[in-house]
């Protein structure tokens, strides 16, 4: 009788497991989209930047929701679109809407980010900018229903800022480069320094060009300038805004003082970084490198964030319905893990996620802001980056 009895619970389970495999799962369907750039090789070639870089992110990411969401009753889908520049990237986005695509990871640049966003607007459909820093979309070319998963160069800078307070090395030579990304990059940091009353002990633009770099001779062309650079100023920290790596790694070791780099260069703040093990930090490391075969950068931090925020909003809100999706992401209750140590959420001023930033050189992590003793009323998070008081973003 006892077999029996056993045996019946058995068949019984079978055939619950049987009725729930066989259960019509809804379906949330997520669009990647890039475009294809030929970004600038590292100076000395060390390090070759990946061609999937950003979307193995994603492909991990879709793997974790699918894990989650087959529990509830959820598959998630994954396309990919890869443009050969942003304008048909815009287009394919433009494409992929008319086929009711509303869900989207973005790896754009800022002018086809806000293009995409003001197509998907009319449509309820929502943005997720994965890989983008810029300060002016979280701020007065914000938009509604653009979000961003990787830190701005405010909250980057914030983060080296609170450390050198910690360490009261109080005085930085800030030498900046001369592109776009370089100036930007720049005006977070004096910011920042104004902030938290860090005295900037010279501005220098740095406008040299060794040329000769890879002649037998080289090196001391860049060590003289470095050099000159640097000499007859009183400094703690020489902090570098370098976003092209044109020349931040030839500062070390070759200033007239013996002082540490920073910035985008020597310690770096930033999301992700390939010597974070902290907070389960090498679960999420060692499954990447098993899938990509190589390390995660911080653009597939932003990209498996940005998918894994989808996935999490779609599985607490228990919809697949995009709008709803949408609503959750935003609210007070969303919440998604981030390897960081805490829930990581969206700022309802700006769309910016708030999380701990990491400082770190290629080799070992070095400390993690908000550093301890900086307060904030609401969230020590939000000692990073643009508060809502201070905010320029009003979108709607």
């Amino acid at each position: 009788m006892v077999i029996r009895t056993l045996s019946l619970f058995l068949l019984l389970g079978v055939t619950v497991a049987a009725s729930a495999s066989a259960a019509p799962s809804s379906i949330v369907k997520i669009a990647y989209v890039g475009a294809a750039s030929s970004r600038s090789l590292p100076q000395a070639w060390l390090d070759q930047p990946a061609i999937d870089d950003g979307m193995q992110g994603a492909r991990l990411a879709i793997e974790d929701d699918n894990t989650t969401g087959r529990f509830v009753g959820q598959t998630f889908q994954l396309s990919e679109t890869i443009a050969p520049d942003a304008d048909h990237a815009v287009a394919a986005v433009k494409d992929l809407l008319a086929q009711g695509q509303r869900l989207f990871v973005a790896d754009l640049p800022a002018a086809a980010l806000d293009a995409i966003a003001d197509l998907g607007k009319a449509q309820g459909a929502i943005i997720i900018d994965a890989t983008s820093h810029d300060d002016s979309l979280r701020a007065a070319d914000c938009r509604a229903n653009l979000l961003h998963t990787l830190p701005s160069d405010a909250m980057l800078a914030d983060a080296l800022m609170q450390f050198l307070s910690v360490k009261r090395w109080t005085r930085i030579l800030l030498a900046a480069g001369p592109t776009p990304g370089d100036k930007a990059y720049a005006d977070a940091i004096r910011r920042s320094a104004r902030k938290f009353q860090i005295k900037l002990a010279a501005d220098k633009p740095w406008t040299y060009d060794p040329g000769a770099r890879q002649t037998d001779t080289g090196h001391f062309g860049i060590a003289d300038e470095s050099a000159r650079f640097t000499q007859g100023i009183e400094y703690d920290v020489l902090v570098v805004a370098d976003e092209n790596n044109d020349f931040g790694d030839d500062l070390a070791f070759r200033t007239t003082l013996p002082r540490p780099v920073a910035g985008t260069q020597g310690v770096v703040p930033t999301a992700w970084a390939r010597p974070f093990e902290e907070w389960g930090g090498t679960q999420l490391q060692n499954r990447f490198l098993k899938l990509a075969h190589r390390w995660m950068s911080e653009r597939d931090y932003g990209a498996w964030l940005a998918v894994r925020s989808y996935g999490e909003a779609a599985v607490r809100a228990q919809t697949s319905d995009p709008a709803k999706i949408a609503a959750y992401l935003r609210g007070p209750d969303f919440a998604v893990a981030g390897f960081k140590g805490t829930q990581l959420s969206f700022r309802a001023w700006d769309g910016q996620l708030r999380q701990p930033v990491l400082l770190s050189d290629a080799r070992a992590l070095v400390s993690v802001s908000p550093q301890p003793g900086f307060l904030h009323e609401t969230s020590e998070l939000d000692t990073l980056g643009i508060d809502q008081p201070e905010t320029s973003c009003h979108a709607k």
